[in-house]
């Protein structure tokens, strides 16, 4: 046994003697080896395989599934419940208001006022339509302390037709007017004797007639013609023929566009101006007007910007006297807070057309011996700022400055007793238009205007809006100017109360006016008529309206006019009428 357990041990101590002898020859001799690289390493990714995840049963023992009948036992069982039928749950709608193509409104108050108005739109096919309208305003009242009759009257008649094709609208109207006024504005002190004679009833009559067209997609764009026949009871007439017609060419993102027009007014007065008491040959005035305005509009994202100019001929046919005029016509606008605030201003000009029409609309007291001759307005340049500071509340604030050459003013005509017109305007009862030397119309006058105006929405029922505007005057001649007034104002408001009952107001402010009173002596010359300086107060007028549905086509309303009673002065020595209501009944029906 010992035998075998030495040689175990030196067999065990051989190996380590051979292993540590091994080490000791690898620490003294380093090998070296060549390796050659015959291609790079690439290196690859062996494809995936997705393990089953339902793996393949391989048992030598597979249990078969017993197939299991069913059977339900039924036993019926009494009930009562009966279940409600089932309603399908709809949305209330708001039935769309009715509408029809007709009304007619009258109604009738103090001091013995009358007013009717009729309207009917009728469709004739589904591209023409034929409309008709008349309306009637009249008062038969006397004011107190005047001793000639102030009844006054205003009737009209419009007509008109429509039609629709597909790239073109086209029309015609025609228009009847009657007006009926007294010249009852005597200054105090008038003699009684010469009261008694005075013929102070004035009648207007007009009939007007007119066709337009209007073109989409096309280089001709517009075109209308209107001609109107204007005449009085004193044997003065007038004929006015307006065309105008325009056209649009694309240039690049632009577009330039050609606006021509030719104005022809004429008439005559039987009798001659108040302030000639030697001339007894009447009036007679005609005026030829043919502009052409050539613009191009640029429209950016927040600028718009119109640059044109207005090429105008004047022919003046009774005085032999032509004359050229070009006038600015440059608009522009720019957005600098989106809907909050945008810039806007221009500069225009034009020569303006006077006629005996458009005067008797703003002064129906003129006389009938009246100077005709257009308004060389050279610029009216404006600049302002508008906007809404809230959804429901907007601004506009503007200033202006202009400057016109013959602006036509009215001033009294002088008390004349060496006349024996068939009228009794002549007793400083009437109004001229101011002329220099009898020639010139009106005054070279340029004005200075500044204007704001405020309009609130409260909500779809509420609206109110003020706005004030004042001006200041300098003429050619030193003058004042004669009937402008240097402020004016008004505040408006309408609500809608509830679904039956409306209601609105309107309340304004007119400033002070000067005018100019004389009395005509015979061999002087007019411009030494022994005259008197007239300061016409400011006046405030105010006037409202409440109305009531009783159905969808009757309501009902009540007016009130001059609430303040005050008989103040439109124009000098014509007070107005003072309180007044009316009432009336408004019926909607299909005609």
């Amino acid at each position: 046994m010992h035998k075998y357990i030495k040689i175990t041990l030196f067999a065990v101590l051989g190996v380590f003697q051979l292993a540590l002898a091994q080490d000791d020859e690898d620490e003294n001799e380093i090998g070296t080896e060549t390796v050659t690289v015959t291609k790079a390493y690439t290196p690859t990714i062996s494809d995936a395989f997705k393990i089953k995840s339902i793996p393949n049963l391989n048992d030598s023992i597979v249990l078969q599934k017993k197939k299991i009948d069913y059977s339900i036992f039924s036993v019926p069982v009494a009930s009562t419940f009966t279940p409600a039928k089932g309603k399908a749950s709809a949305v209330k709608k708001t039935p769309p208001p009715i509408l029809y193509n007709s009304y007619a409104s009258a109604g009738g108050g103090n001091p013995a006022n009358i007013m009717a108005k009729f309207h009917t739109s009728r469709t004739i096919d589904r591209e023409s339509s034929f409309t008709l309208g008349l309306d009637h305003n009249s008062s038969r009242a006397d004011i107190s302390g005047i001793v000639l009759d102030n009844i006054y009257s205003k009737s009209k008649l419009d007509a008109s037709y429509a039609k629709r094709d597909r790239d073109f609208r086209w029309g015609a109207d025609i228009g009847l007017k009657h007006q009926l006024y007294n010249w009852y504005g005597l200054p105090e002190g008038t003699d009684p004797v010469t009261v008694a004679g005075i013929e102070e009833r004035q009648n207007y009559y007009m009939g007007e007639a007119g066709a337009h067209i209007d073109v989409e997609d096309a280089y001709f764009t517009d075109a209308s013609l209107k001609y109107r026949r204007f005449w009085d009871a004193v044997k003065s007439g007038e004929n006015r023929a307006i065309f105008k017609t325009g056209f649009e060419f694309p240039v690049g993102e632009e577009v330039f566009g050609i606006k021509a027009k030719v104005d022809y007014v004429n008439g005559a007065f039987e009798n001659a101006s108040l302030n000639d008491p030697e001339n007894t040959a009447g009036i007679k005035y005609s005026h030829l007007q043919v502009g052409v305005n050539p613009s191009l509009t640029l429209l950016r994202d927040d600028l718009s910007l119109n640059l044109g100019v207005n090429f105008v001929y004047g022919l003046d046919s009774e005085n032999s006297d032509s004359r050229f005029f070009i006038y600015p016509v440059v608009t522009a606008s720019y957005r600098l807070l989106d809907e909050f605030a945008i810039v806007y201003g221009g500069i225009e000009g034009e020569l303006q057309q006077n006629s005996y029409y458009d005067f008797v609309e703003e002064n129906p007291y003129v006389s009938p011996t009246l100077t005709i001759a257009p308004t060389d307005r050279q610029y009216d340049a404006y600049a302002g700022l508008r906007g809404q500071l809230l959804p429901n509340l907007s601004y506009n604030i503007k200033g202006s400055y202009t400057a016109e050459n013959g602006k036509a003013l009215f001033k009294l005509n002088p008390q004349n007793s060496f006349r024996n017109d068939e009228k009794g305007y002549y007793h400083g009862n009437s109004f001229e238009v101011f002329t220099i030397d009898g020639v010139t119309l009106g005054d070279d006058v340029k004005t200075l205007g500044i204007f704001g105006e405020l309009n609130v929405d409260v909500n779809r029922n509420f609206t109110l809006g003020i706005n004030a505007e004042f001006y200041d005057y300098s003429t050619e001649t030193g003058n004042p100017a004669w009937n402008l007034p240097n402020l004016t104002g008004s505040l408006f408001m309408d609500y809608q109360i509830g679904e039956r009952w409306y209601m609105g107001a309107n309340l304004f402010y007119v400033g002070e006016r000067e005018d100019f009173s004389s009395q005509v002596v015979q061999n002087v010359q007019p411009s030494e008529f022994p005259a008197t300086l007239i300061a016409l107060d400011g006046y405030f007028d105010a006037n409202a309206h409440i109305g009531h549905r009783l159905s969808d086509q009757l309501s009902i309303f009540v007016k009130a006019a001059n609430i303040a009673n005050n008989n103040y002065l439109r124009w000098a020595n014509y007070p107005v009428q003072g309180f007044q209501v009316l009432g009336g009944a408004t019926y909607k029906f299909d005609f």
